[in-house]
């Protein structure tokens, strides 16, 4: 396990899920479907139970306020910066940035991955569109839907690169982070959960038939 959340949280690992907005309850779902312990994290208190985090999408700067709001902004950067594992889709993506590059002058990002992206990157709700992309540690495609993406601009060296699209990248991981541009939490496919668990020393135990293949 993640040597850095060892020293924050002791007990049966459980793996948060930010709850602010978006589509929490999904990643949730997938998750449990894993066999492990989930919790919701709307304060300071609940991410202190916590053992890893997974940041939904949603609007990013809608998120980062409420972030604030919360008073949850500093002590998820303290997190982090120990060494917490976390998984960010979508706007979790552009607040784990190291740059966002057409952020509002307000909006603030965590910057624990060496990546620049750019907000809704591929386009509006309209330039929606699904794809199978080839993941790295998986045999079989991955299924993904991109909504209102961002899209990536620049990687550092130190970021793997896990899958592209049209040469982009859209699955990447540096050390405990691992960030996806699109939604896997919409289709029954839980493999980049249990690859970001997997990853972080978390053991799983699938309760389903959706660990392999869409």
């Amino acid at each position: 396990m993640n040597a850095g959340l060892a020293q924050a949280v002791v007990g049966p690992p459980i793996i948060g899920v930010l709850a602010l907005q978006g589509a929490f309850s999904a990643h949730e779902d997938a998750l449990r479907g894993l066999g492990v312990d989930t919790r919701q994290v709307r304060t300071p208190l609940d991410l202190a139970h916590v053992h890893a985090l997974v940041m939904p999408g949603g609007e990013s700067t809608t998120m980062s306020l409420l972030l604030d709001t919360s008073r949850l902004f500093e002590p998820l950067q303290q997190r982090l910066a120990d060494g917490m594992p976390v998984f960010g889709t979508c706007a979790g993506m552009i607040l784990l940035a190291a740059n966002v590059l057409d952020g509002r002058a307000d909006q603030r990002s965590f910057g624990v991955i060496d990546i620049d992206v750019r907000r809704n990157g591929y386009g509006r709700q309209v330039d929606s569109f699904e794809t199978d992309i080839t993941v790295v540690g998986l045999t079989a495609p991955f299924h993904a839907v991109f909504i209102r993406a961002p899209k990536v601009e620049t990687t550092g060296t130190a970021v793997e690169v896990l899958a592209t699209h049209d040469g982009v990248p859209v699955l990447a991981r540096q050390g405990p982070v691992m960030v996806a541009s699109f939604h896997p939490e919409i289709t029954p496919d839980a493999r980049l959960h249990e690859l970001f668990l997997q990853h972080n020393g978390f053991k799983t135990e699938p309760r389903s038939s959706s660990t392999e293949g869409g």
